[in-house]
């Protein structure tokens, strides 16, 4: 059974529990924007003029010039036309997936997508086939045998993998999308930001992918979600993605957060590159030392097996003053449980050293 474990207080890589202060590997906020100056005055002054809540839907009150603000700079960011933002990762995905596709529909999706990428294909009724997870070959096999069966057909993955922290082959993936006749959706919630603007930009096939979904909750620091595409399709979305339409907007204080992330991340490129560097050194370290080590990215998981040894290795970090979390099934699959370690550029030399030592000792 999970259990919440709250805490009393974080700073900068390190979160406080029961008066003890403890390195965090396992957050999201992988550049350390929560705690950007600029982003914190952002947020600030537009809580100062704007009050708490936005106090409606955007289609309601809630609309304002702000959200368009965040939503140009997010197109401009990503490099489409047009973005439509959301209150959440999750509530984009549940409510994008069901507006896009219908029951007529067929969606091909990564065995190891997210949750919410799951949670929304159902919801849409499209049927469902997933192919073996970053396994091109299997994709197309799959494409051959049911394509010709539907009117229409999505392909989903993930950029970068959230529990094996890993990339999608994203131009093979375009590739049997063309030949095939479907569309592409993308999340890039893992790689926005760490990897510039994401994955489907470095390699190249923006134009090829309608639909990028992405977050401002992880290395953007803040929070919500939005998805980059079409002027077209965003004006479909505003009038048919339920989650959009029914949900009180993000507040003016997290929208002008966002857009300060957005123009931070943007001019400093470096911070991302710097973390993949870090994540490289700790990843070679310790398939070094003997871990079974998956990944290409900041999410460094430890792949040991069962359940009990994630959490006897999870609680012994624990002891020595580390928060490297257990992850078990469901959440990744039987006989896969890991440790996952998820660094941040805040990361210091020290703080890094300490647990290749404490993995060292564990091994």
């Amino acid at each position: 059974m999970r259990t919440l474990h709250p805490l009393q207080g974080r700073k900068a890589g390190i979160v406080e529990n029961a008066g003890r202060e403890i390195i965090d590997f396992s957050s999201n906020d992988y550049l350390g924007y929560s705690q950007h100056k600029d982003i914190i005055a952002a947020a600030a002054d537009a809580l100062q003029k704007y009050g708490m809540g936005a106090g409606a839907s955007r289609l309601m009150s809630g609309d304002l010039n702000i959200h368009h603000e965040l939503e140009n700079a997010t197109a401009k960011y990503k490099n489409k036309e047009a973005a439509l933002c959301f209150t959440s990762g999750y509530c984009a995905n549940t409510t994008l997936i069901p507006a896009l596709v219908s029951r007529h529909d067929v969606i091909f999706a990564d065995a190891l997508i997210h949750a919410s990428l799951i949670d929304g294909a159902q919801l849409s009724q499209a049927k469902l086939i997933r192919y073996r997870h970053n396994d091109i070959t299997h994709l197309q096999e799959l494409l051959d045998k049911y394509r010709g069966n539907y009117p229409d057909a999505l392909i989903v993955t993930e950029s970068i993998f959230s529990m094996d922290g890993d990339r999608a082959p994203l131009k093979e993936i375009v590739k049997l999308k063309q030949q095939y006749d479907c569309r592409l959706f993308v999340d890039e919630a893992h790689a926005t930001g760490v990897f510039g603007s994401g994955i489907v930009d470095a390699d190249g096939v923006t134009a090829d992918t309608e639909y990028i979904m992405g977050t401002f909750s992880k290395a953007l620091g803040s929070f919500g979600g939005y998805l980059a595409c079409d002027q077209t399709t965003k004006d479909y979305l505003v009038n048919a993605a339920r989650g959009f339409v029914y949900t009180t907007a993000l507040p003016p204080a997290i929208i002008a957060a966002n857009i300060a992330a957005l123009k931070v991340a943007a001019d400093n490129p470096q911070d991302g590159e710097n973390l993949l560097k870090k994540s490289a050194d700790v990843r070679d370290e310790l398939c070094r030392q003997g871990w079974q080590v998956a990944g290409e990215s900041q999410i460094i998981p430890i792949v040991v097996g069962s359940s009990e040894r994630a959490l006897e290795l999870s609680g012994k970090l624990a002891d020595a003053g580390m928060r490297v979390l257990a992850i078990r099934p469901p959440t990744v699959p039987d006989g896969s449980a890991r440790l996952r370690i998820s660094l941040c550029v805040i990361h210091t030399d020290e703080q890094l050293h300490r647990l290749l030592e404490a993995m060292n000792g564990l091994k």
